[in-house]
Formats: C-alpha cells, sequence, structure tokens
C-alpha cells in the first residue's frame, strides 16, 4: 500500500503526537460498540481529507473550591408582562365587575418546576439544547368574563429561570444565595464536542454551558486512571480523541475538570502504591531499606578491596626504587 494512501494518514493527538488514521477509526469502532444503542456513540466524517469524530464527551467535577454562576445570561434578557388577560370561571357576569369570590389567579410556572424539568433532561445523559422554557398559559374557554391576573414579584433567581432556561450543575441552578458552591466531588456531565477542539475549546464550551463565572485558565483537565495515575492534558491536545485512545469504559479512566492551580500529575510509578494499605507500605519501605543496607555493604566491601590493591601496588613501586 502507498504511504499517501488515506488510511495511513496522519491524525493528530496534540501539536507533537498523531496516530493513523485507520488505526483511529478502529478505535472508534470498538468504543461505539461498548455504546451501542446510547446517546454517547460518535460519529465520524470527511472534510477535506480531514477525519472529523463529534459526539458528547462526558466530564466530571473534581473541583477543591467553589465555582461561581453568572446572574446574568450573555443574551439579552426576555421581558415578562406585568399582566395578562386570561379567561375565568363562566359563572361570572359579563359586564359586571367580578365578585371577590370568583376571582381567579393564574398560576405561573414556579422556579422549583422548572429547575426539576431541566435537572432531569440534564442527567438523562441525552444531548441537550439552549431552548427558552416554555411560558404555559391558560386555555381559550367559554367563559364570558375576563380577568386581569395578578402580578406576582420574583425573586432574581426565579426571575432569571422563568424567562430563560439554565442548565444545571446536577441539580444546582442559580440562586443568588447559593450562587457559590463546589460541585460534588465526581458527578459527571457532558458536553457536545468534535475531534478538532482543543482543551482551552472544551473548557471554555464546558463553562458556557453552565454559564460559570471563573475563566477557562482557572481550570484544567486531566484523564485519571483506575490505578490513581493521573495526567493533565495540554492546551493543544484534543479531549474528544484523548477519551477514545483510552477506551470507552469510564470505570477504568475518566476525564476530570480541576483546578488549573490545585491538580498535579501523578505518575505511573507512584500510582501503583496509591491504593494499598499502610501496613503493606509500611513492609514496602523495610524491604527497600534492607536492600539499600546490602548494596552500602557490597559497595564498601569493594572500595575497601579497591583500596587496598592501591596501597599494596603504591607499596611495590615504592620498594623498586
Amino acid at each position: 500500500m502507498k504511504e499517501d494512501s488515506p488510511s495511513n494518514s496522519l491524525v493528530p493527538v496534540s501539536d507533537s503526537k498523531s496516530i493513523l488514521k485507520s488505526e483511529l477509526l478502529s478505535l472508534l469502532k470498538t468504543y461505539n460498540c461498548y455504546h451501542e444503542g446510547r446517546s454517547f456513540q460518535l460519529r465520524h466524517r470527511e472534510e477535506e481529507g480531514a477525519l472529523i469524530i463529534e459526539g458528547l464527551l462526558n466530564i466530571a467535577w473534581g473541583l477543591r473550591r467553589p465555582i461561581r454562576l453568572q446572574m446574568q445570561d450573555d443574551r439579552e434578557p426576555t421581558h415578562l408582562p406585568s399582566s395578562l388577560w386570561l379567561p375565568a370561571r363562566p359563572s361570572c357576569p359579563p359586564k359586571e365587575a367580578p365578585p371577590q369570590d370568583c376571582r381567579v389567579d393564574a398560576q405561573e410556572p414556579s422556579a422549583q418546576a422548572i429547575q426539576q424539568a431541566a435537572g432531569s433532561r440534564d442527567s438523562s445523559g441525552t444531548p441537550e439544547e439552549d431552548e427558552e422554557v416554555p411560558q404555559l398559559m391558560r386555555t381559550k374557554s367559554d367563559a364570558s368574563c375576563m380577568i386581569q391576573r395578578r402580578p406576582k414579584r420574583h425573586a432574581p433567581g426565579e426571575a432569571q429561570l422563568i424567562r430563560r432556561h439554565r442548565f444545571s450543575i446536577n441539580g444546582h441552578f442559580y440562586n443568588h444565595k447559593t450562587s457559590v458552591f463546589t460541585p460534588a466531588y465526581g458527578s459527571v456531565t457532558n458536553v457536545r464536542v468534535n475531534s478538532t477542539m482543543t482543551t482551552l475549546q472544551v473548557l471554555t464550551l464546558l463553562l458556557n454551558k453552565f454559564r460559570v463565572e471563573d475563566g477557562p485558565g482557572e481550570f484544567a483537565l486531566y484523564v485519571v486512571h483506575e490505578s490513581g495515575e493521573r495526567t493533565k492534558l495540554k492546551d493543544c491536545e484534543y479531549p474528544l480523541i484523548s477519551r477514545i485512545l483510552h477506551g470507552p469504559c469510564e470505570k477504568i479512566v475518566k476525564i476530570f475538570l480541576m483546578e488549573a492551580d490545585l491538580g498535579e500529575e501523578v505518575p505511573y510509578d507512584v500510582a501503583q502504591y496509591i491504593k494499598f494499605e499502610m501496613p503493606v507500605l509500611d513492609s514496602f519501605v523495610e524491604k527497600l531499606k534492607e536492600e539499600e543496607e546490602r548494596e552500602i555493604i557490597k559497595l564498601t566491601m569493594k572500595f575497601q578491596a579497591l583500596r587496598l590493591t592501591m596501597l599494596e601496588r603504591l607499596a611495590q613501586l615504592v620498594e623498586a626504587e
């Protein structure tokens, strides 16, 4: 097969690493077989000879410090009308003011109901679209009288939830009292990305999805293995390709979002000892000390033998003179 064959073309993993397209497609096939029948299967296409893979990427929260959610959306706010004409009970007279006992207050969707609906959508793992929450109004009837609904004041957080849908971080929506919080460690969210998006772009997309006020430069993505090995994804790497290369099983490998200044890499040589109990680790240390003592004795004996040989040789040279 020729070297310029499409199957032998390279796909960049980072600015210094690449992988054969055929090998990546083979790994992608395994990845999709693992997620068969689920929304986490990845699609691929080619544009101008370049392979592009796209789909949902799971990212786990691994923050130690609290984050702050934005109070306002980046979009222009939608103005809510202070009052709407709605149908009332048919028993009211058509031309007279309705008596006090037949007034009906129009019900507005509560912030809690909106939170539950959006929270269930976020936790289902299905692709999420940034859509407005519809305002549910009463349907028209044969009523002969119309009344004006009473305006209802909302807290800033509740009004924001009603006029525009916000994605929740594991059920936590913006609240002016609890807008600063730390997501539960290990809880998982997802974003729709493609294989051309770098680590910095994925971070920006994730933070914009939940309208996190902190900038992407304050965070980093880490590949965390079940053994405890932890490797930081560089800004020039592509998280979706890295996910494919590490396999589909998240019990073995997960991608974590962590603070850039608190996260640290853990090499394999260190990670293999992390999950051992202290008595086992103490026994390892004792064995290493014993081995160190044996090496010290060997080196000391070797030095003494060489020193003795050199002294004997010096004595021979002196006698020869």
